[in-house]
């Protein structure tokens, strides 16, 4: 008992940093339509902004104001990565054929990955336990429960990002010209909203969580290297496929449900299968819920 709820606890932790990721695919999605296959690379790249800030901070005796400041510098760049990213790769693209999007950001995902991998070598780059401690959970003397202040840092922070993406979202001004250019972008722009500015800050804010989920891996894991992008934005692809694309709420649900059964499935049985699992759940909810947990089937007129 004691050791399946040291393993929910690591899986829920796990979860919600696919979730934090997975929100970055899923408003792109609702905007475009289209995947943005480069948003991995994206957490990646904000996890070594990260890094370089709280290296280059070593000296600094107060934690937390080197962890703000590794996040206001890692979320800036990646920010300015997503803007820079939707003007060249995918805004000159739009009124192209459907594949066209899809490959020029597979060739951004594998130019980032390159480019950090030059820049900062194949090694991976550890870094030392920087939010140490927690509380038991669990007094059990033959397997006590630990949660890690970390561990509730990152559920924390990964409710507090749903809830303001979800009143962004329905409660303000660019949440209703998001969800305009998302039913009919043409329309939107006819009644004299910018589709542009909306897509590219969507894209701006989608980069901006990620480096968010970036820093919070590093923080968790302290071990990083240049192709965590890959493995990680194929799990929060995953995660905002199971939960239902284009819901936020199942974003975070699907990346849940991949991090408790991949930790459990690696408790229990062989961790070299752990990807299987999570997959082969993903198939199995798509044949009996093509639109996933949360999504909503859409009818398309022709």
């Amino acid at each position: 008992m004691a050791y399946a709820l040291q393993q929910a606890v690591n899986g829920i932790t796990l979860g919600m940093i696919y979730g934090l990721i997975a929100l970055g695919y899923t408003m792109v999605y609702g905007i475009l339509g289209m995947i943005n296959f480069a948003h991995g690379d994206v957490f990646m790249m904000g996890a070594f902004l990260a890094l370089i800030v709280l290296v280059g901070l070593a000296g600094v005796t107060a934690v937390p104001l080197a962890i703000a400041a590794a996040l206001i510098f890692a979320v800036a760049i990646a920010a300015l990565y997503g803007w820079t990213m939707e003007r060249v790769a995918y805004r000159p693209l739009r009124g192209s054929f459907r594949l066209a999007p899809l490959i020029s950001a597979i060739g951004l995902s594998i130019t980032l990955q390159n480019f950090v991998q030059a820049a900062q070598g194949a090694r991976v780059k550890p870094i030392p336990a920087l939010v140490p401690g927690g509380f038991t959970l669990l007094a059990d003397p033959a397997f006590p429960v630990r949660v890690g202040w970390m561990q509730v840092a990152v559920i924390v922070a990964t409710l507090l990002v749903l809830g303001g993406l979800t009143w962004l979202v329905q409660g303000t001004g660019f949440g209703r010209a998001m969800r305009a250019c998302e039913q009919d972008s043409v329309m939107a722009a006819l009644l004299g909203i910018d589709t542009d500015r909306v897509i590219s800050l969507t894209f701006v804010l989608g980069a901006a969580l990620a480096a968010v989920a970036g820093l919070m891996f590093l923080l968790s894991y302290g071990v990083i290297d240049f192709f965590i992008g890959f493995i990680a934005g194929i799990k929060a692809f995953t995660a905002a496929v199971l939960g239902g694309i284009g819901s936020l709420p199942g974003a975070v649900l699907g990346g849940l449900l991949i991090g408790l059964i991949e930790v459990f499935w690696s408790a229990y049985f062989s961790i070299a299968y752990k990807d299987v699992a999570a997959f082969s759940i993903l198939i199995l909810v798509l044949i009996f819920l093509p639109s996933g947990l949360l999504g909503r089937s859409d009818v398309e007129k022709v």
